[in-house]
Protein backbone atom coordinates (compact mmCIF):
# COMPACT_ATOMS: atom_id res chain seq x y z
CA UNK A 1 0.00 0.00 0.00
CA UNK A 2 2.67 2.49 1.03
CA UNK A 3 6.25 2.45 -0.12
CA UNK A 4 8.55 3.55 2.64
CA UNK A 5 12.15 4.57 2.08
CA UNK A 6 14.71 1.86 2.66
CA UNK A 7 17.50 1.82 5.21
CA UNK A 8 20.14 3.54 3.08
CA UNK A 9 17.83 6.05 1.39
CA UNK A 10 17.48 9.66 2.43
CA UNK A 11 14.43 10.92 4.27
CA UNK A 12 11.68 12.04 1.96
CA UNK A 13 10.89 15.74 1.81
CA UNK A 14 8.43 17.31 4.19
CA UNK A 15 5.97 17.82 1.32
CA UNK A 16 6.18 14.14 0.35
CA UNK A 17 5.73 13.15 3.99
CA UNK A 18 2.63 15.34 4.26
CA UNK A 19 1.27 13.74 1.07
CA UNK A 20 1.88 10.33 2.67
CA UNK A 21 -0.03 11.43 5.78
CA UNK A 22 -2.82 12.82 3.59
CA UNK A 23 -3.04 9.52 1.73
CA UNK A 24 -3.23 7.67 5.05
CA UNK A 25 -6.00 9.98 6.26
CA UNK A 26 -7.91 9.46 3.01
CA UNK A 27 -7.71 5.67 3.40
CA UNK A 28 -8.77 5.97 7.06
CA UNK A 29 -11.82 8.09 6.19
CA UNK A 30 -12.86 5.61 3.49
CA UNK A 31 -12.49 2.65 5.86
CA UNK A 32 -14.43 4.41 8.63
CA UNK A 33 -17.19 5.29 6.17
CA UNK A 34 -17.45 1.72 4.89
CA UNK A 35 -17.42 0.35 8.44
CA UNK A 36 -20.11 2.79 9.52
CA UNK A 37 -22.24 1.99 6.47
CA UNK A 38 -21.91 -1.74 7.14
CA UNK A 39 -23.06 -1.25 10.74
CA UNK A 40 -25.95 0.95 9.72
CA UNK A 41 -27.19 -1.53 7.14
CA UNK A 42 -26.87 -4.38 9.64
CA UNK A 43 -28.84 -2.61 12.35
CA UNK A 44 -31.42 -1.40 9.85
CA UNK A 45 -32.07 -4.82 8.31
CA UNK A 46 -31.61 -7.11 11.32
CA UNK A 47 -33.13 -4.99 14.08
CA UNK A 48 -35.46 -2.75 12.09
CA UNK A 49 -33.97 0.42 13.59
CA UNK A 50 -34.41 3.77 11.87
CA UNK A 51 -31.46 5.11 9.89
CA UNK A 52 -30.75 7.60 12.65
CA UNK A 53 -30.77 4.94 15.37
CA UNK A 54 -28.72 2.65 13.13
CA UNK A 55 -26.15 5.41 12.69
CA UNK A 56 -26.09 6.04 16.44
CA UNK A 57 -25.57 2.37 17.32
CA UNK A 58 -22.97 1.79 14.61
CA UNK A 59 -20.98 4.89 15.49
CA UNK A 60 -21.08 4.15 19.22
CA UNK A 61 -19.81 0.61 18.71
CA UNK A 62 -17.24 1.71 16.14
CA UNK A 63 -16.05 4.35 18.61
CA UNK A 64 -15.73 1.77 21.38
CA UNK A 65 -18.60 3.01 23.55
CA UNK A 66 -21.05 0.13 23.11
CA UNK A 67 -24.58 -0.10 21.72
CA UNK A 68 -27.31 2.35 22.69
CA UNK A 69 -30.41 0.30 21.88
CA UNK A 70 -30.87 -3.21 23.28
CA UNK A 71 -30.95 -5.89 20.61
CA UNK A 72 -34.25 -7.77 20.40
CA UNK A 73 -33.56 -10.47 17.82
CA UNK A 74 -31.04 -13.30 17.84
CA UNK A 75 -29.66 -12.15 14.49
CA UNK A 76 -29.30 -8.60 15.82
CA UNK A 77 -27.41 -9.82 18.88
CA UNK A 78 -25.04 -11.92 16.80
CA UNK A 79 -24.49 -9.03 14.39
CA UNK A 80 -23.89 -6.60 17.24
CA UNK A 81 -21.29 -8.87 18.83
CA UNK A 82 -19.55 -9.56 15.54
CA UNK A 83 -19.58 -5.86 14.64
CA UNK A 84 -18.09 -5.00 18.04
CA UNK A 85 -15.27 -7.52 17.51
CA UNK A 86 -14.67 -6.13 14.03
CA UNK A 87 -14.65 -2.59 15.41
CA UNK A 88 -11.92 -3.43 17.91
CA UNK A 89 -9.76 -4.86 15.14
CA UNK A 90 -10.56 -1.94 12.83
CA UNK A 91 -9.43 0.49 15.54
CA UNK A 92 -6.01 -1.17 15.68
CA UNK A 93 -5.65 -1.20 11.89
CA UNK A 94 -6.70 2.45 11.58
CA UNK A 95 -4.31 3.49 14.36
CA UNK A 96 -1.52 1.68 12.51
CA UNK A 97 -2.39 3.47 9.29
CA UNK A 98 -2.31 6.81 11.08
CA UNK A 99 0.80 6.38 13.20
CA UNK A 100 2.79 4.12 10.87
CA UNK A 101 4.16 6.87 8.62
CA UNK A 102 5.01 9.07 11.62
CA UNK A 103 6.77 6.25 13.47
CA UNK A 104 8.63 5.21 10.32
CA UNK A 105 9.87 8.74 9.67
CA UNK A 106 10.97 9.17 13.26
CA UNK A 107 12.83 5.85 13.38
CA UNK A 108 14.29 6.36 9.91
CA UNK A 109 15.60 9.79 10.91
CA UNK A 110 17.31 8.28 13.97
CA UNK A 111 18.90 5.59 11.83
CA UNK A 112 19.85 8.04 9.09
CA UNK A 113 21.57 10.30 11.65
CA UNK A 114 23.53 7.30 12.97
CA UNK A 115 24.54 6.37 9.45
CA UNK A 116 25.82 9.92 8.80
CA UNK A 117 27.98 9.78 11.93
CA UNK A 118 29.38 6.37 10.90
CA UNK A 119 30.54 7.71 7.53
CA UNK A 120 32.20 10.77 9.11
CA UNK A 121 34.44 8.69 11.41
Amino acid sequence: MFRYEKRGEKLISRAAFLRRIGHSLFVIVILIGLSLLTGMIGYRTLEGLSWTDSFLNASMILGGMGPVDPMKTEAGKIFSGTYALYSGLAFLVLAGLLFGPVAHRLLHSFHYDDQDEDTKS
